[in-house]
């Protein structure tokens, strides 16, 4: 893993997804993140059956990169203090064999607000993984510091005079 004491830090992470057979008349499945596990140095291939139940299928689908930059630690503090930490998971529509694929992960609650904008993709929190709570933990320690809040003084008010009788900026040119 990286040093915490770099200004932006890479944690591949693999993205587990679940399909499910559905109940509903108009979808035969769903699709939906349940998961992320820290990469180790065996790599896994893309849509890796894990685990198969009747109904049901996890996959291994990718791997996608935690990004964890300086600026960013009051989101990351924020998400620290959850009961249980999370991470964003971003699925996009597939352009191959599968329906999904991943798009990104993320720690910060404020980029997965920005990933939902577009509308299109599917997004879930996920449990962060213990040594990955750690290491953000870590990390937040080295690089957060606390911003005073500093109140703008506004700027005084100067009243138009005559505000409905001004004359005007041009002078129409009157047709004859």
């Amino acid at each position: 893993m990286a040093r915490v004491d770099q200004s932006e830090v890479t944690i591949p992470l693999g993205v587990i997804v679940e399909r499910r057979a559905s109940r509903s008349r108009w979808i035969s499945e769903t699709w939906r993140p349940v998961g992320v596990m820290l990469m180790g140095l065996t790599p896994v291939k893309p849509w890796t059956v894990l685990l198969a139940d009747e109904g049901m299928t996890r996959y291994h689908a990718g791997v996608c990169d935690l990004v964890l930059h300086r600026k960013e630690t009051e989101a990351l503090r924020l998400n620290l203090m959850l009961e249980v930490p999370e991470i964003y998971v971003t699925l996009q529509e597939g352009s191959g064999e599968w329906p999904w694929e991943p798009a990104g992960v993320t720690a910060s609650s404020f980029d997965a607000q920005d990933w939902e904008d577009p509308g299109d993709q599917i997004i879930e929190r996920v449990a962060m993984p213990e040594a990955v709570a750690a290491f953000v933990q870590a990390f937040v320690e080295v690089h957060h510091v606390e911003e005073t809040f500093k109140k703008r003084k506004r700027k005084e008010h100067v009243a138009e005079e005559k505000q409905f009788s001004k004359h005007p900026i041009f002078t129409p040119v009157l047709k004859q």
